[in-house]
């Protein structure tokens, strides 16, 4: 790709493969250094239901939200891309009512009592993207490297480690970030999800208002069904634990009865990179131009392609001339 402007994109999640991919579309020539491959990062066990965000810098986030939005509406009609629209059900164990936002997502409805699980006072029927994370990922790293892009195992300890390589430095090191930038307002939300066979599940289930240290959740995908879900705060433990396991089953199984006895298929622990507002904007590292791309928390998903368009704007000054790498 010679001739076109370098820039090295640092984090394989869901983050650097969609920066990296819209920069490709750019007419940039990237690489990703990474040091988890796509298929292992935590971004593989996000739950991925694609709704309202409500999250900093609010300036921003509305936007990014709807352009990931019509970017998941196209990848729904691609083989393989683990995306479908789907309809589910939002309940609340307390009345609440369904802010303008939620009323103007596809398919809404107000449930009737029939509808909602015992113990639960009010719910919203609503259509929107669901992601099936672990095919997402593999159609996204096939997608970036079709179209050029290359993936490297590296272990970036430092920003300044590669700023006096490459003139654009991208970072999308997600709950590595912290420690990249010495971000001290970065923390990690642990989640947990278990898949199960599905035992007839055709509708997602979400328990709110969000916010909550743990609630029941499930999606199905196809003959799986990933059941949720917790947020354990400051918590970067990766590894499985059985008795919370056994709480997001006991939960979903109160919703939906077939839950309680499906097989279990797999365990997936990931960290959510948290922070007061999501950062994209840029500075200067020694001679580097660097991009941040990071703190999403558990909205990686519902703005990456509003957030890898922002880092393409944020770069389209870049001189054309300086960056080349053949």
């Amino acid at each position: 790709m010679a001739d076109r402007p370098f820039a090295l994109v640092i984090g394989a999640g869901v983050i650097g493969l969609t920066t990296g991919i819209r920069l490709l579309e750019a007419g940039w020539n990237i690489e990703i250094h990474a040091e988890q491959l796509p298929a292992e990062t935590t971004s593989v066990a996000a739950g991925a239901l694609c709704g309202l965000a409500f999250a900093e810098p609010m300036t921003k986030v509305p936007g990014w939200e709807a352009a990931t939005q019509r970017e998941l509406a196209h990848m729904a009609a691609a083989t393989g891309s683990g995306v479908h629209v789907e309809r589910g059900l939002l309940a609340s164990r307390s009345a609440v009512e369904a802010p303008p936002p939620l009323r103007a997502l596809p398919g809404f409805a107000v449930a009737h009592a029939r509808d909602l699980p015992v113990g639960f006072a009010g719910g919203f029927w609503v259509r929107m993207p669901v992601v099936d994370m672990p095919r997402h990922m593999r159609y996204l790293a096939g997608r970036f490297e079709r179209s050029g892009g290359v993936i490297v195992r590296r272990r970036v300890a430092a920003l300044s480690d590669v700023a006096g390589d490459v003139p654009v430095v991208v970072n999308c090191a997600g709950a590595g970030a912290g420690a990249l930038t010495g971000d001290a307002s970065l923390t990690a939300s642990r989640g947990q999800h278990v898949v199960v066979a599905n035992p007839g599940i055709d509708h997602f289930f979400m328990e709110g208002p969000p916010g909550a240290a743990a609630w029941a959740s499930f999606v199905p995908h196809g003959d799986e069904v990933v059941l949720g879900g917790v947020a354990a705060q400051d918590n970067w433990d990766t590894t499985p634990d059985p008795t919370v396991a056994r709480r997001i089953i006991d939960r979903c199984a109160e919703i939906d009865p077939r839950l309680a006895d499906a097989r279990v298929i797999e365990h997936r622990v990931g960290l959510r990179p948290q922070r007061p507002a999501v950062r994209v904007d840029a500075e200067m590292i020694g001679t580097a131009q660097v991009i941040h791309n990071y703190g999403h928390g558990g909205l990686g998903v519902t703005l990456s392609w509003g957030c890898a368009d922002e880092v393409v704007a944020l770069l389209a000054e870049v001189p054309a001339g300086v960056t080349v790498r053949t």
